[in-house]
């Protein structure tokens, strides 16, 4: 795994989408398409908004998949991860994406599961771009992470502490309000990207981060798993950087 480590987080994201576009571009001039995973949060603020801006992509030949979503969310919803990445990112493309195929959150939870699988078995992923949690999970896989299904989406319990960082980011007003179930990539689908742009910006993601580094690989520190990927490369800023060494 290579870390960048970056003047603030607005070059994070320049850096992090200058890298990710550049992959896409490759694939498509290598087979004509490219498939990519797009992430959520307040960590992908600036690398989206970077991303829109990157000249030469052929957009109408990406197919997209997106991480999570939250079980029973109506896309309504302020929370929702499909009103997003469709507000933040979709809307805003210059030409439309060859597919975008989303999570429906409100579907029953197991037939969506099955759904997704069996069509992201037809896309081998060239770029994931992710983030980290406060607890160090990957996509939602809170800790402990399961690290051995296939599966390529599954249903993950979200642990108090994954909540309250939905709560804090203000997706909600309430931690009641906070589901307590999601959707989720899988550790092992997650993986099988030919290449991984992890962006982490932010004080609050400097433990986590360490975690990521420094601890052996283990499903208590999630996003560790990070360390066996040939191409993965994080993006931290001052602030979430400060406890590495």
């Amino acid at each position: 795994m290579q870390v960048i480590k970056c003047e603030n987080k607005q070059e994070l994201g320049r850096q992090a989408a200058q890298f990710g576009a550049e992959c896409i571009r490759h694939a498509i001039a290598e087979r004509g398409e490219a498939n990519i995973i797009l992430a959520t949060g307040a960590s992908q603020f600036e690398m989206l908004s970077a991303l829109l801006e990157e000249r030469g992509v052929e957009w109408s030949a990406v197919t997209a998949f997106h991480l999570d979503e939250y079980v029973g969310m109506d896309i309504t919803h302020p929370a929702s991860f499909r009103k997003y990445l469709q507000e933040r990112f979709v809307q805003r493309l210059p030409t439309p994406l060859r597919a975008f195929h989303l999570i429906h959150g409100e579907a029953d939870s197991a037939a969506e599961c099955l759904r997704l699988n069996a069509l992201i078995a037809q896309y081998p992923i060239d770029v994931a771009f992710v983030g980290i949690g406060e607890n160090g999970h990957l996509a939602f896989n809170d800790p402990p992470a399961d690290f051995k299904t296939e599966a390529p989406y599954i249903v993950v319990n979200l642990n108090e502490a994954c909540r309250r960082q939905q709560l804090g980011e203000g997706w909600f007003a309430t931690l009641e309000e906070v589901p307590t179930q999601a959707i989720s990539m899988s550790i092992r689908q997650i993986m099988k990207a030919k290449e991984i742009v992890c962006s982490v910006p932010d004080l609050r993601k400097a433990n986590a981060v360490k975690l990521t580094l420094q601890s052996e690989v283990n499903p208590f520190a999630p996003a560790s798993i990070l360390q066996n990927h040939p191409a993965a490369r994080l993006y931290l800023d001052p602030d979430s950087a400060r406890l590495i060494e």
